[in-house]
């Protein structure tokens, strides 16, 4: 069965940095595009971060060059390493990735199970 593992959320004061982790595990044929969405009470989620399996990149506007989105493809994993956080970033990170297990014809959306990040001012 394919899951999404995450790690690296955490407290950290503003203008900290953290770095999330997210590992694909299970038998799968095909990873394609990954990323980082986050989610807080008062929003829907939203996107931060995604690449390609070739290494294209794409990040949502409030990201302004702070957050870099990176992959490993031999270890089927993602990461996003975060820099100058500020308050507003606080939210539940989730790790997604577009996935064909095994035994599928095509290929269908994983979610993490969410890490907290809490940026303190």
């Amino acid at each position: 069965q394919v899951q999404l593992v995450e790690s690296g959320g955490g407290l950290v004061q503003a203008g900290g940095s953290l770095r999330l982790s997210c590992v694909a595990s299970g038998s799968m044929k095909v990873i394609g595009v990954m990323g980082w969405y986050r989610h807080t009470p008062d929003k829907p989620r939203e996107l931060v971060a995604v690449i390609t399996s070739g290494g294209a990149t794409d990040y949502a506007d409030f990201v302004q060059g702070r957050f870099t989105v990176s992959r490993d493809n031999a270890q089927k994993a993602v990461y996003l390493q975060m820099n100058s956080l500020k308050p507003e970033d606080t939210a539940v990170y989730y790790c997604h990735a577009k996935i064909q297990p095994q035994q599928f014809l095509g290929l269908t959306d994983f979610w993490g199970q969410g890490t907290q990040v809490t940026v303190s001012s």
